[in-house]
């Protein structure tokens, strides 16, 4: 055993399905060790201004199919000054906490970084809808939000297919495209347009939209990463080249929202548990990942310098044959 008495949770950034499995877990595991909980309110936030509240197991029990996370969260942008990241770590050893489980993105991760300089033990849980975690194959949020932009592209496209329009349709994921990609790919996608190869060439797309409307095709659908390019503009194009009235829809925040997936209720729950176990073990500043479908952890500064995790070059091609 490590001597971990009493740690504080925390959710920062934006949130994603799957947090609350994983701030259940951590409370079940904890208690299970003797180790008390308490929730840090807004992320880092939070911890600078220390808004907390006791967590024990009756207070989450049935917090599995929310979404969101019930310890709110926050984009911290005091965290990035020194006396700040001071103040919170003076109130963490106030309060005789041991270590700090934060949930959250890249964001989170680098803010844990800085955090350890000011000798606070920090494990790191990977959530983040947009999958951009460079250390781990899995982020929490991702299964559901792809879920959700999946349903919402299907309506969207029996709607184009009634009036014979081409839908572009904006997804999250401003540096990486896996929801574009994957939402895309399941619902037969005419193009997908993600931040990783996009060239700025309008034309291929609609150069591809012609040639399937001259095959006889009355109905297109686009899906496209938010961040690569404007999508008004990208269906404008499409109207002024191809002559097909083009709407524009943007799926926006219902991704983030809805009833976690069975698998980031499983990922989140394991993740959390995992998160005790590293301590329980004397894990200092780790961060959890999946690699192989197995639980593995990293340094979290190891875990920052690995190379981004990059788009598998077999789903991309694979989404360029299916939208032949």
């Amino acid at each position: 055993m490590s001597g971990i008495r009493k740690i504080a949770v925390l959710t920062s950034g934006g949130d994603a399905p799957g947090m609350n499995s994983a701030i259940r877990a951590v409370v079940f595991s904890a208690a299970h060790f003797g180790i008390s909980v308490v929730g840090v309110l807004r992320g880092y936030d939070g911890l600078i201004d220390w808004e907390t509240i006791p967590l024990e197991v009756e207070d989450v029990r049935n917090i599995n199919n929310q979404g969101g996370t019930i310890l709110f969260t926050s984009r911290c942008e005091r965290f990035l000054q020194k006396e700040y990241r001071e103040q919170a770590a003076s109130n963490l050893k106030k309060n005789e906490i041991d270590a700090v489980v934060a949930i959250g993105g890249d964001g989170t991760l680098r803010g844990a970084i800085d955090f350890r300089q000011e000798g606070i033990n920090i494990i790191c849980i990977p959530g983040t809808i947009d999958r951009d975690v460079a250390c781990t194959e899995y982020t929490l949020g991702f299964d559901t939000a792809a879920n959700t932009a999946t349903e919402a592209i299907d309506r969207i496209r029996d709607s184009s297919v009634s009036h014979g329009r081409c839908s572009v349709v904006e997804v999250m994921g401003r540096k990486r495209g896996y929801i574009a990609l994957w939402a895309g790919m399941a619902t037969s996608a005419d193009a997908i347009v993600l931040p990783e190869k996009w060239d700025g060439n309008f034309d291929s797309i609609t150069d591809a939209i012609k040639r399937r409307h001259a095959d006889g095709r009355n109905s297109y659908l686009v899906v496209v990463a938010e961040g690569v390019t404007d999508a008004p503009e990208l269906a404008e194009r499409i109207r002024e080249k191809t002559g097909i009235e083009s709407r524009v829809s943007v799926l926006g925040y219902i991704q983030r929202g809805g009833q976690p997936t069975a698998k980031d209720r499983m990922y989140g729950s394991l993740m959390g548990a995992y998160a005790i176990e590293i301590l329980n073990r004397g894990g200092k500043n780790r961060i959890v990942a999946i690699k192989n479908d197995v639980l593995i952890d990293y340094d979290i500064t190891e875990a920052i310098n690995l190379e981004n995790n990059t788009l598998d070059s077999f789903q991309y091609e694979l989404s360029l044959l299916l939208s032949e």
